[in-house]
């Protein structure tokens, strides 16, 4: 892999670092981030079989800041988890710092109920 002389290549770096790392099981699967300029999005995935477990976005959720949109978003990720009896995960920041929207929506899944 290329030294990372950019933003995009020291992210891509992070991100490999943090997946070889963790590992989302049915039982504990992996919450996995995308945080994009304007949304943000969360899955749960188990890696053992490949699938997505469910997925959130804050692009279909109230209006609001950001931020508050991404808390929403974990809320309503827990809340969706819960439902299909997943209580524990694994997360998985896709490489980014653990600040602002990434924090929200890490906050607002815990207090909806999911550990990790």
């Amino acid at each position: 892999m290329p030294i990372a002389t950019n933003p995009f290549h020291a992210r891509r770096r992070r991100q490999a670092r943090i997946r070889s790392r963790i590992h989302g099981t049915a039982a504990r699967p992996r919450l996995a981030v995308f945080r994009s300029l304007k949304h943000i999005s969360a899955q749960l995935i188990d890696d053992d079989k490949g699938k997505t477990i469910l997925t959130v976005t804050d692009a279909t959720l109230t209006k609001g800041t950001k931020t508050e949109r991404a808390s929403a978003a974990g809320t309503k990720l827990a809340e969706l988890a819960l439902a299909k009896k997943i209580k524990t995960v694994v997360f998985d920041r896709g490489g980014n710092r653990f600040h602002g929207r990434i924090k929200a929506l890490a906050d607002g899944a815990r207090t909806g109920g999911l550990i990790f």
